[in-house]
């Protein structure tokens, strides 16, 4: 396969491409003879969307996607397109403009990822920024644990994480660190609408260069025994609890 290529495999990733950015789409691969409801449904719209597709027997897709559960579904894309830092400086707006970031410090398993890009897209964060070196891309497997958000949302491709940290605050963002270490907790810290939140990778966090760029840290309290919970949970928790404030602040001014 051509470096200028990706695999997407899963009923729910070829669906959300076909809908996102159907013109990125080469070929849909579907296994010959199956009836599962689903797979008509990718039929259907990749011939809606006139996108080749073939008919393959099960062992093939089993090849391509090497031992992976595809479904019955593979497609073949377009490498996948990273935005560049000064990409979304244009995209962000004024510094008057409510806008949430999210920050991936070298993130390795590309599940972890994908959860994230999925919890990111429902949240309604729209960027998100990794580090061009030691971190995962969009891989097949990401995309698949993403559920096809990563199709929905922007990722960012930086060379320095510090240096992008430094920008966004140039530009009016609080950023603010996911840190266990911290003595303040994500329920009692008041989030502002301009924010980038940095949460680290799945053994150590983020790094403390990184870290001693952020505005402030905070944690998520943890009662039982063990003292951490898997980044992509962590992450989940805490775009949720902005997420809550936002609307809670959206509520309290309606009512006012």
């Amino acid at each position: 396969m051509s470096k200028k290529q990706d695999l997407i495999f899963g009923i729910n990733p070829v669906l959300e491409t076909l809908k996102a950015s159907s013109q990125d789409l080469l070929e849909i691969l579907v296994s010959e003879g199956s009836s599962r409801p689903a797979l008509h449904l990718v039929r259907q719209e990749a011939r809606r969307r006139g996108v080749r597709l073939l008919s393959v027997g099960s062992k093939t897709l089993d090849h391509l996607v090497r031992g992976q559960r595809h479904q019955g579904v593979i497609a073949r894309v377009q490498a996948y397109r990273y935005l560049s830092f000064a990409d979304l400086i244009e995209r962000i707006g004024g510094p008057s403009t409510p806008e949430r970031i999210l920050i991936l410090d070298g993130l390795t398993d590309p599940r972890n990822f994908g959860a994230l890009l999925r919890t990111a897209d429902g949240a309604g964060v729209r960027n998100i920024v990794i580090p061009k070196d030691r971190s995962v891309d969009v891989t097949p497997v990401a995309m698949k644990a993403s559920a096809g958000a990563a199709r929905h949302v922007n990722i960012v491709k930086v060379t320095n994480l510090r240096r992008a940290i430094a920008g966004l605050k140039g530009h009016g963002y609080w950023v603010i660190g996911l840190d266990a270490k911290s003595k303040d907790t994500i329920y009692e810290t008041s989030f502002p609408q301009r924010l980038a939140i940095l949460v680290g990778n799945e053994g150590t966090g983020a790094r403390p260069i990184n870290l001693r760029e952020c505005d402030l840290t905070v944690s998520i309290p943890m009662l039982g025994k063990v003292s951490s919970l898997n980044v992509s949970v962590a992450g989940a928790v805490c775009l949720y609890e902005l997420l809550r404030q936002a609307r809670k602040s959206m509520t309290d001014v309606s009512v006012s």
